[in-house]
Formats: C-alpha cells, sequence, structure tokens
C-alpha cells in the first residue's frame, strides 16, 4: 500500500477525501479501544521496552531498535527483540535464524534484527516474550508494538519521521494516525524525531512541548563500509514506508541516482521484476542499489548482483537514551 496524498496535507485545510472518511476513522477509535480494553496486557518478569509509532508507515522504528540492541551490548545485557514477523508464514514464537530462515518465513524486519541479536517472532507478543525469556532474555524490546495489547510495557519510545509528522493528525482511513496524537503520548514516555535539522526544527514548531515528554532528536545516516559511492550510476529501488528518504540519502552520499523504483512496504520483489529492473539499469549504465531490509529479501543468486546501502541512527544525545534503559534496569 502506497500512502494517499491527503494524508500530508495540513492539518487546518485536510481537503474532501479526510472529511468524506471521517466516519470510518471513528469506527477505527472504537475498535481500537475495544481491542484495548480486551487486551491481556501481561506482565512479565524482565522490563520491556517498546519501540513504536502512531503513523502508518516507516518512522525508523527498525534503526531504533538496531541502536537499543547496541545499548544493551554496551552495557553488558542480553536483550532479545520481539516482532510480530509481518510478512512471514511463521506464528512462532520462533526465535529468528538467518542462516535457516527466509523473509518469507519470519518478515523482512526479524530477519535483519536477528543479525544484531536474539529475535523472535511470534503473533502472540505475550508467548513470544516468555519464550524469549526461558532463553535467557534479560529486558525485551519489543518491536512495534504501542498497539499491542498482548504485553505491559515498562518504557515506550514513540519514533516519529520529522520529515513527515503526524500528517494530516486524523485517524486512519481519514489520514496516517492508527491512534490519536494525544492517546500516544499519553502511551508514550520517551519520543524520538528522526530527520535532518530542518524537518527537526518545523516539527519541534509544529508539535511545542510533546506533553512534556523527553524529546530525543536522531538521524539516520549512511554506514562506513568502504564503498565509494560518489559519482557511481545507481539504479536504486525500495519497498519501505518512505522509499523517497533512502533515494535522498543514497544521493547525500555522492551517487549519481539515475533512475528510482519505489514498492510497497514489504512488498515481494519476484525474479521477474528483478530482471526487469536488471535489463532497465543495464541500459542505463547503472549498479543496482536498495535497503538492507529490502535486501534481505532479494533471493540469494541476486544478493551479489545488488549493493546495499546500510544506515544507522546517529542520536544528538545518546547518553540520554542510556540514562534511560539504565534506570529502567536499576528499578
Amino acid at each position: 500500500m502506497k500512502a494517499p496524498v491527503f494524508w500530508f496535507n495540513s492539518p487546518e485545510k485536510p481537503g474532501l477525501w479526510p472529511r468524506v472518511l471521517h466516519p470510518l476513522s471513528i469506527l477505527w477509535r472504537v475498535l481500537s479501544d475495544r481491542r484495548q480494553r480486551k487486551g491481556k496486557h501481561e506482565q512479565v518478569s524482565v522490563p520491556v521496552i517498546c519501540v513504536g509509532n502512531i503513523n502508518v508507515g516507516g518512522t525508523g522504528k527498525t534503526p531504533t531498535v538496531i541502536k537499543l540492541q547496541s545499548v544493551f551490548n554496551e552495557l553488558g545485557v542480553t536483550a532479545h527483540v520481539i516482532s510480530k514477523g509481518y510478512g512471514g508464514s511463521e506464528e512462532g514464537p520462533l526465535r529468528v535464524d538467518e542462516a535457516v530462515h527466509t523473509a518469507s518465513d519470519v518478515g523482512d524486519e526479524p530477519l535483519l534484527l536477528a543479525a544484531f541479536g536474539p529475535c523472535w517472532i511470534a503473533k502472540d507478543r505475550a508467548a513470544g516474550a516468555k519464550a524469549a525469556i526461558d532463553a535467557g532474555a534479560e529486558v525485551l524490546i519489543l518491536d512495534d508494538g504501542m498497539q499491542n495489547p498482548d504485553l505491559a510495557k515498562d518504557f515506550t519510545i514513540m519514533v516519529v519521521d520529522a520529515g513527515v509528522g503526524f500528517g494530516n493528525e486524523r485517524l486512519l482511513p481519514a489520514g496516517p494516525l492508527r491512534q490519536s496524537i494525544a492517546d500516544g503520548l499519553l502511551m508514550a514516555d520517551m519520543v524520538l524525531s528522526i530527520g535532518p535539522q530542518d524537518a527537526q526544527r518545523a516539527f519541534a514548531k509544529a508539535q511545542d512541548g510533546l506533553a512534556g515528554l523527553p524529546h530525543l532528536k536522531g538521524a539516520l545516516e549512511p554506514l562506513e563500509t568502504g564503498m565509494l559511492w560518489h559519482d557511481l550510476r545507481a539504479f536504486a529501488f525500495a519497498g519501505i514506508g518512505r522509499p523517497k528518504k533512502f533515494f535522498d540519502t543514497l544521493r547525500a552520499t555522492g551517487a549519481n541516482v539515475v533512475e528510482t523504483r519505489s514498492f510497497g512496504d514489504h512488498e515481494t520483489l519476484s525474479t521477474t521484476l528483478l530482471r526487469r529492473m536488471e535489463m532497465e539499469a543495464a541500459s542505463a549504465g547503472a549498479q543496482m542499489v536498495t535497503t538492507e531490509k529490502d535486501a534481505v529479501r532479494l533471493p540469494k543468486d541476486w544478493r551479489h548482483k545488488v549493493i546495499t546501502l546500510p544506515v544507522r541512527l546517529q542520536l544528538d544525545d545518546e547518553d540520554r537514551l542510556k540514562e534511560a534503559v539504565s534506570n529502567l534496569l536499576n528499578t
């Protein structure tokens, strides 16, 4: 699914479609509230840190989880990630094994996250938490869990794409929000906005105060791998929440992005599609380039043909995050 343009209209001038769809947004809220009330909200024996958002689509949750995995590694704490495994056929609880599982088994994000530490997929997050604890988890990172009622959360980080903020601030399907801004801020313990400085300033101005919550800022920056990107003719493709962010990041490396292709988040990359893009790239005299998340969905015999641009989350004040999680562990 690609986001409708009207989702990102000004909240003051949302346009016709958000008004037409407003009754369905009311129904969405009623059903969501009922799901929260009926949820188990099960308490487990180790701290649960939730990384989530209130927007549909990519805001930077996966890089945030990777950052947390790195922080806990530095602290000498065994952290396990619990993911729903969106796009995978397995229901779990199942510990993801990069050498055995594929994206069609467990989903692309869990397969990527498993490269950085133990990761489980579980449709029932509480069952996944228990399996992880039995396997030695000292803390759990709940990926994309703000709206999930299975587990009680001890600390919730709400991730926001500073470039789009909360869009037209309407609930689905009239807008991009899974829950209202007020409800999201009430549930959160920290807000993390991700984007360049100009977008950060605009977001901070539009959302003045953020209900007094701690506000961290960060940006996704290319990981230094020794790859010489400058002047590389790139045929870039991405099936993530906001492909344009990837294309902009690739251009910022100095690469000459001659063609781009955008796909829906988690969209299957068939051999037929890849062959067509390979021919188009060859015709343009360009190298195929994609994201880490898309790369794990590539068939194995295609991975040597496509270059991956990895990015990592850089925080303006990483010590604040370390302090917050350290305090949680010591309570």
